[in-house]
């Protein structure tokens, strides 16, 4: 055999007959392949669908974009001849008269377009109608694409959507700029408050990864009163009673409790039991205390400039307002070295006066007072701190945020004094949680432990009196 035979011969498919016979090729029958035939085609179909149905829509948009930037465009030429809010109400008809001059606006959804206009020139773009429900109680921006909102206690993923990043980034200046705030790369954390006092804090990358954040906690245009506390549960009629007398006697009181728990709605209410006549200074990293007495003066921390210089914290107006002759101190929050500042105006006669800290129980918020003092920067000794701490708050008020949204004073606790190293607490009202119903709803009372501050002689010297029975064990409230 020649060589070209022996190489054809060695490459030839070698024909297994036993093979072919024990694993015999199984034909599908003809209707069968009819069948996957059909169904490769309605794949195609279904495929080719979907991809027009994606690209229909990306046009829509495009022209949606356009529209409200024509309108936008003849909204500012308008505006250098007229005042914007008479322009408002024409916009609705230049959109339409736009729409009948080119017919590729047609389809589109007019309404929508204009709603977004109106919401971006007279409010804070896509987020207005979340910030205009009353239901809503925070507002959170994960980015241009993920809107969170707050109802009734519980988060629910809405669907608001920004255009992008930029569109973020332009709601939070149109914020933060009013209050002489700055946000950017070099400063890209921002604490600032709304018209209506709703706190707002703002960050953006390269610190947040998921594009420019946004979290509101909105404030009722109208203050809750201790009425509206008492319908939502938070307390009972005689806990406010007892809470009102507590601010009318001057004692100095702080409200402790984790994030979203509702320490300054509290705030406000026990705020709103001082007297009229009473000069209140209020200081805040952002305002966003609401008072209806006359006679007050509000205080707000300032942050750096971008040449970081200019701060001034809470720290340094504790000092300020010593020097302002008030009657009460309102702290919205203490969180660092002006702890110190505070305990002490609280120990050389400003009574009366309120704050409130970050904890989960009033043992805690004692701990946290003695680690805020050591952070001013004097060394002084532990026993010489609870000393301070002791003889200057008289009573802890601790707010919870179950987890069924619902938030309630959990203790009233009275602060009797230090014995030997270590500060006594006792409780005079408290929350005992006794199980949870199918729908995932808390079932507990608020009542109290049957023991009598001792301080109840103060409230009686100060003509402020309170049945004794209300302090008695076997008296219990639902709630």
């Amino acid at each position: 055999m020649k060589l070209l035979d022996r190489i054809q011969a060695k490459n030839k498919p070698i024909e297994n007959k036993e093979v072919e016979q024990n694993n015999p090729t199984q034909i599908p029958p003809k209707n069968e392949t009819v069948n996957v035939a059909k169904t490769i085609e309605k794949v195609a179909k279904s495929n080719t669908t979907t991809k027009t149905d994606e690209s229909k829509q990306q046009q829509l948009l495009l022209k949606q974009n356009e529209l409200k930037n024509r309108l936008h465009k003849e909204i500012i030429n308008q505006s250098k001849d007229n005042d914007l809010e008479a322009i408002v109400p024409q916009i609705d008809q230049m959109a339409i008269e736009m729409i009948k001059e080119d017919d590729t606006f047609r389809g589109i959804e007019r309404k929508k377009v204009v709603d977004d206009l109106i919401n971006d020139i007279t409010g804070f773009g896509p987020i207005n109608p979340l910030l205009l429900d009353p239901d809503v109680s925070e507002v959170m921006v994960n980015g241009p694409n993920m809107v969170y909102a707050e109802r009734k206690g519980k988060l629910t993923l809405t669907n608001v959507n920004f255009r992008d990043d930029e569109h973020v980034l332009q709601v939070i200046e149109k914020i933060v700029s009013p209050i002489g705030r700055r946000i950017d790369e070099s400063s890209p954390m921002v604490d600032a408050r709304l018209p209506d006092g709703s706190r707002v804090n703002a960050i953006i990358p390269p610190l947040a990864l998921n594009g420019p954040t946004i979290t509101i906690r909105k404030f009722s245009e109208d203050p809750f009163k201790i009425d509206d506390l008492v319908g939502f549960g938070t307390l009972t009629e005689e806990m406010g009673q007892f809470l009102d007398a507590c601010v009318k006697a001057h004692l100095n009181m702080f409200v402790s409790g984790g994030t979203g728990s509702g320490k300054t709605t509290t705030l406000n209410v026990l705020s709103s039991f001082i007297p009229n006549d009473e000069r209140i200074i209020t200081i805040e990293d952002a305002a966003e205390l609401q008072l209806g007495q006359d006679h007050v003066v509000s205080l707000e921390s300032r942050p750096a400039n971008i040449e970081g210089k200019g701060e001034i914290s809470i720290r340094d107006l504790v000092k300020n307002s010593l020097r302002m002759r008030p009657d009460r101190i309102v702290i919205g929050e203490v969180r660092g070295g002006e702890a110190l500042d505070m305990l002490q105006a609280m120990n050389t006669g400003h009574d009366g006066s309120l704050a409130t800290g970050h904890s989960n129980s009033p043992r805690d918020m004692i701990s946290r007072l003695e680690t805020m003092v050591l952070m001013a920067g004097i060394d002084l000794p532990i026993k010489a701190i609870r000393e301070q701490i002791a003889g200057a708050i008289d009573v802890i008020i601790q707010q919870s945020r179950l987890k069924d949204g619902s938030r309630k004073i959990t203790n009233i606790t009275e602060v009797q004094g230090l014995e030997g190293d270590v500060i006594v607490l006792q409780d005079i009202f408290a929350f005992k949680q006794e199980g949870v119903t199918p729908e995932g709803k808390v079932i507990g009372r608020l009542m109290p432990t049957g023991v009598r501050p001792k301080f109840y002689e103060r409230l009686e010297s100060s003509g402020l009196h309170i049945p004794p029975s209300v302090f008695i064990n076997g008296t219990e409230w639902d709630k």
